[in-house]
């Protein structure tokens, strides 16, 4: 089972939140009282990359949250606003847009997508020409003054600018300022009007059709990050995707990759209201359109700090590069970092017919399955053929250094941590079946039936698809990641004949006839279980506003402005006709 919990310290990791809606991460970390007989984790060593500590404060709100309070003062402004300045600063803003049009037309007229031209004169002055009208735009929509710290690079000194946080669409005020190339979606440049724009400044294009287009995204950034200055500069959101700029996420590696000097650069929004941030659960793009251009003066300010040129141990460890510019980074912001991801919100939200809990302990293993690179691009065949070595074990239980031969990794402190999730009994030896069950949830959040199947799959035993109450107790208990699971309810109802097993299409006809069977047969029975407020039956508005887990997909479409996550693979069809993705590598 997943199991065991070590740490030390019981506080809240976001206190200021509703109390009655304790934190994902907060009951499954933190909570000591609670917890300690689940899960063991590592005290207080948090590893990056090639398994280096690093010391991380929790972030003091959920990164993926905003909410937004108006005193009755600023909802008497927002209505004056909304008749009088709002529509005319729209309508400018659209102007600009039309007016940069022909310009940038004309600058990519005969231009060589694969290599750089001389800039001749007539080019850099529509290079400034478009500078100018991008910058009456924002001047428009009330960025009157940009407060710029430091100096920034030129293109042979750091061929890529990593900027954090990542919280709008309204950071596209930095490309705009400096025309550096970023990464988009290949489908952008057929868009009409705004493609033209998007191609004058050079973006590296991914395709989401093409499954090599990760690789070669990758390639080409290497390309131009080690052209020496040649190309425009690269300008990358390394965490991938909007947060609320409380904290700083796992940044990926992207950036990174090239093994070449970056500049950090910080940005900020010190606006009494926070009418900017556009993160996964608030409010949504137009609105958050509307409530700026109805400020009478939005600030921005933008830092660029000094290059950071990488070490041989980080060219070769894109990780650890990314790490040490992160803290970088959070230093010069005053924010802390958080370990955890995008990734485990996809895990810990995924529509499954199996929810997970509060207090699973899942999401450590999801995060240590990244670190030791266990995420497979191809899930499917790797899950299948973990599970036939599995079943040819016969469950007989591994020592660490059998683990470690099944996994084919060297014996790590990380993978320490790992084998001590599914040692039950202390007894230094585990059930790698478990594992499969643990991996196939991590790697593929919403497809509960697939992973119930391969789990029956492992543990039948006379070759009849058929498996005991013990045996579904320890496969429900590593799906869900809690230490105890009473199914005796749920067996028996299978079980209609009282034969003492059931099989995998026995318990998929009670699924498909008892759709919610996990709150019924799970929850009810099960006390100690707490389903998150997200996935409670229903859920009201405040209750998701409130949830404070570091990462809350909803059905609003995703956040990233630039381009599709390249980086991680897909997502395994989480909220597949809902979310619409797109992330900054």
């Amino acid at each position: 089972m997943l199991l065991r919990m070590r740490t030390d310290t019981g506080e809240e990791p976001w206190p200021q939140l509703a109390p009655e809606l304790a934190d994902w991460m907060g009951n499954a970390v933190l909570k000591k009282a609670s917890c300690a007989h689940k899960m063991r984790l590592p005290n207080k060593r948090i590893m990056e990359g090639d398994g280096k500590k690093m010391d991380q404060a929790p972030p003091t709100r959920n990164p993926f949250v905003h909410i937004l309070k108006y005193t009755p003062l600023e909802k008497a402004k927002l209505a004056v606003m909304t008749v009088t300045l709002f529509p005319i600063r729209l309508l400018m803003a659209a102007f600009m847009m039309l007016l940069a049009w022909p310009f940038a037309f004309l600058a990519t007229v005969g231009r060589s997508e694969d290599s750089v031209e001389p800039q001749c004169f007539w080019r850099r002055l529509v290079d400034i020409i478009l500078k100018i009208i991008m910058r009456v735009m924002w001047f428009a929509g009330g960025f009157h003054w940009i407060s710029v710290k430091g100096q920034r690079a030129l293109p042979s000194e750091a061929s890529i600018l990593t900027l954090a946080p990542h919280s709008s669409y309204f950071d596209a005020i930095p490309v705009t300022m400096t025309m550096s190339s970023i990464v988009m979606k290949a489908e952008s440049k057929d868009l009409l009007l705004w493609g033209t724009l998007i191609k004058f400044i050079r973006p590296v294009f991914v395709s989401r059709s093409d499954q090599n287009s990760r690789k070669m995204t990758v390639e080409e950034i290497k390309r131009r990050a080690q052209s020496g200055g040649e190309w425009p500069q690269i300008m990358i959101f390394p965490e991938g995707t909007c947060t609320n700029r409380s904290c700083l996420i796992t940044f990926k590696p992207g950036a990174f990759i090239p093994g070449v000097p970056v500049q950090p650069v910080v940005i900020r929004y010190p606006n009494k209201l926070d009418t900017i941030t556009w993160t996964w659960q608030g409010p949504g793009a137009f609105k958050i359109l509307w409530l700026t251009l109805c400020q009478l003066h939005n600030e921005f300010e933008i830092e660029f700090l000094p290059i950071y040129t990488p070490s041989e141990e980080e060219k070769k460890n894109p990780l650890l590069f990314a790490v040490n510019v992160r803290r970088i980074m959070a230093k010069a912001l005053g924010v802390p970092i958080t370990d955890y991801s995008f990734e485990d919100c996809q895990l810990a939200m995924a529509e499954g017919q199996l929810r997970l809990p509060v207090d699973t302990c899942l999401l450590e293993f999801a995060k240590l399955v990244r670190r030791l690179g266990l995420k497979s691009k191809n899930p499917e065949k790797d899950l299948l053929e973990y599970g036939t070595r599995a079943m040819k074990l016969e469950g007989q239980k591994q020592s660490l250094e059998d683990f470690a031969q099944f996994l084919d990794l060297p014996v790590s402190d990380m993978l320490r941590d790992m084998f001590a999730l599914f040692d039950e009994h202390e007894d230094n030896r585990i059930d790698v079946r478990e594992y499969v069950i643990a991996l196939s949830v991590a790697c593929r959040p919403a497809k509960t039936m697939d992973t119930l199947k391969l789990a029956f799959k492992m543990f039948e035993s006379d070759n009849d698809g058929a498996i005991t109450e013990a045996e579904l107790a320890v496969i429900l208990k590593t799906a869900l990641g809690v230490s105890r699971l009473s199914v005796s309810r749920l067996f028996s109802s299978i079980d209609s004949k009282d034969t003492g097993k059931v099989t995998y299409d026995m318990f998929k006809r009670f699924v498909e006839e008892n759709p919610e069977f996990d709150e019924e047969y799970l929850y009810v029975v099960n006390p100690q279980l707490q389903r998150g407020p997200c996935h409670q039956k229903k859920p009201s508005l405040s209750s998701l506003a409130c949830l404070n887990l570091p990462g809350i997909a909803t059905t609003k479409p995703a956040n990233g402005i630039f381009c599709p996550d390249f980086s991680d693979g897909k997502t395994d069809g989480l909220h597949k006709n809902r979310i619409k993705r797109f992330i900054l590598i």
